[in-house]
């Protein structure tokens, strides 16, 4: 076998490689030889058919699979025979001349093809010893724990039917019908919904115009839509609700004891406490994670620089412009609407796909030379939030991670990154600073806390952890769209 390098322009390889007729011919007899003795062939005993006349029979046949076997297995051996690592998996181009495949095939031409391919650029890494963070952490009072434990009563709350007019705090249960220009529009009719005056929960003067109502009113209630109104056909409009009044019942008091508890599943308000409060960490704990990895990876973006294979950014840059253009799609708004043009857009998300990649590199090169390792077991739970996530769709899920090539990788690739943001974490200056809620929550962009964050381009939920440094999503199949809620809650929230 002979291996040239035709090209080496950057990070981009391409390898000319020729094996002699003579070899693959010899390969093709050693393969005859050895079916001799297994097929059988009208007219012969066993294991005394000609090799001439298995070559005329199969030769072909065999020579095509000896050509997949090798276009299958040597780039690998090459690679690792150069110390090279591709980016992405190489690209293949044999010849596509009829008459040269044929002679190929009847061992009578050198079978010749070409490799394509990114090598992922050599990284040498520095020493960490620099790196330093502030770990914001967020002392959470009996007061805020109160205050959750007050809402999850309020959702507990029990309502008994009146008599008299619906006043604020009462829930109305009504059936209605949604108009505009008089027509009735999907996701605009209800039965039996039900709504707690004064909770916000539809748009602004549904409710205040149902304040006094009692059952059996019927009532034609005029409001206009948000002009950012999620539904690109309702946003600014004026809509009428035609109302008809079905009960009105007042809320029972609200009292956190023992009894509220058992009837959450929980044997006493003293438990709720504890598990509300670890909710809380939780919360806090998360959003300080991704602060603090957010600081690391900024170090490590600045320590770092070198040229990404552009495959992999072509591909990182991809998955996060395609739901960009969902997300503006589905909200009927326009890149000028979010105060910039689709070229400065494409521009700003090409380089979070470089950022992504070279931190993934990077990340990747420190976890190896640490040591670091995915457990089984962790990948099992993580296959099992997937499953959580989709409901109804586990043999799916389950399909496609078996059949999917790469998509176990993007299960393991978080864990990893994560155990890899873990061992940084062991080795640097990690400083701890107390905290209030709103600094925690404040925009990482750097704005203060309770100041408008500035205005950016329409990001997704992917692009955000990109530019955040975190695992990429698995690339499960969707998920099922949730029932649509009563046409009170879709239309008028």
């Amino acid at each position: 076998m002979q291996v040239t390098e035709t090209l080496a322009e950057g990070l981009k390889r391409e390898i000319k490689v020729v094996i002699p007729k003579k070899d693959m011919e010899a390969e093709l007899n050693v393969r005859l030889a050895d079916a001799k003795d297994k097929v059988r062939i009208n007219g012969f005993r066993p294991g005394k058919v000609p090799v001439a006349h298995l070559k005329k029979m199969y030769g072909k046949s065999i020579m095509a699979d000896l050509v997949n076997e090798i276009v299958r297995e040597r780039p690998t051996k090459i690679l690792s025979e150069r110390g090279e690592k591709s980016a992405t998996q190489p690209s293949i181009s044999m010849t596509e001349d009829e008459a040269e495949a044929e002679k190929i095939l009847n061992a009578q031409a050198d079978f010749e093809f070409t490799l394509s391919y990114e090598v992922i650029p050599p990284i040498e890494l520095k020493s960490t010893d620099g790196l330093k963070v502030v770990r914001e952490v967020v002392e959470i009072g009996d007061e805020e724990v109160n205050e959750q434990i007050e809402k999850i009563a309020e959702s507990a709350r029990t309502y008994e039917t009146k008599k008299g007019k619906a006043a604020d705090g009462d829930r109305v249960t009504m059936n209605y019908l949604g108009k505009v220009d008089g027509v009735a529009f999907d996701g605009g009719a209800a039965e039996d919904a039900e709504l707690v005056l004064g909770s916000g929960r539809f748009i602004p003067g549904f409710e205040d115009q149902l304040v006094g109502v009692k059952a059996g009113d019927e009532k034609t209630i005029t409001v206009t839509f948000p002009a950012d109104y999620p539904a690109a056909n309702l946003a600014g409009k004026e809509a009428t609700f035609d109302v008809t009044v079905k009960d009105v019942a007042a809320p029972g008091a609200i009292e956190i004891n023992d009894e509220l508890a058992t009837k959450l599943g929980i044997e006493s308000v003293e438990r709720l406490k504890e598990i509300v409060r670890g909710q809380i960490e939780s919360q806090y704990g998360n959003i300080t994670r991704q602060k603090v990895k957010r600081q690391i990876l900024d170090q490590l973006d600045e320590m770092y620089k070198f040229d990404t294979p552009q495959g992999l950014v072509d591909a990182e840059f991809e998955n996060i412009w395609r739901q960009i253009n969902t997300d503006l799609q589905q909200s009927g708004k326009t890149f000028e609407d979010e105060e910039t043009t689709e070229e400065e857009a494409r521009a700003e998300y090409r380089k979070l796909a470089e950022r992504r990649v070279r931190l993934g590199l990077v990340l990747s090169e420190i976890g190896e030379k640490a040591g670091v390792e995915v457990t089984e077991e962790e990948m099992q739970r993580a296959l099992y939030a997937q499953l959580q996530q989709f409901p109804g769709q586990q043999k799916e899920i389950l399909d496609f991670f078996r059949n999917t090539p790469g998509a176990s990788a993007s299960l393991r690739a978080p864990i990893f990154e994560e155990k890899v943001v873990d061992k940084l974490l062991s080795e640097i200056n990690v400083t701890d600073k107390t905290v209030t809620k709103e600094e925690l929550l404040a925009d990482e962009e750097g704005e203060e806390a309770g100041k408008p964050a500035k205005k950016a381009a329409p990001k997704k939920k992917a692009a955000a952890k990109a530019e955040a440094g975190e695992g990429e999503e698995a690339a499960a199949p969707k998920k099922k769209a949730a029932p649509k809620k009563k046409a009170a809650e879709d239309s008028a929230e």
